[in-house]
């Protein structure tokens, strides 16, 4: 039944669903569960917004299906000090973790870049 979920939903082949550990497993039935919410609160939210607006009384505001974000613009000086701080940690350490992060991924041939 679990093969059968990943096969129709994620195009999960027998070997692929095999690789899987159970944590894997446990993170992907999380994710989908907090999709599957998500989505159906947006569908309610749109239905919702819909009924209200055609029904809605005269001389009354129709409602906005989705509120604009405001935008904040961000702090140069902190985003340079921030910089500045990894320049410097970049500098001072060496990048042994990077390649042994990738080496542990079967990443072999990482030269610094993109994999």
């Amino acid at each position: 039944m679990d093969f059968a979920f990943f096969a129709v939903n994620f195009g999960y082949s027998k070997e692929e669903y095999g690789a899987l550990t159970w944590r894997e497993k446990a993170f992907i039935y999380k994710a989908w569960e907090d999709k599957i919410v998500r989505d159906s609160y947006n569908l309610y939210n749109a239905v919702f917004t819909a009924e209200y607006n055609a029904n809605r009384p005269k001389r009354k505001k129709a409602l906005k299906l989705w509120k604009k974000r405001s935008i904040r613009k961000a702090n140069m000086e902190t985003i340079e000090n921030n910089l500045n701080i990894i320049r410097e940690i970049e500098a001072d350490e060496s990048h042994d973790w990077v390649h042994e992060v990738y080496a542990a991924n079967g990443m072999e041939g990482w030269k610094g870049g993109v994999a």
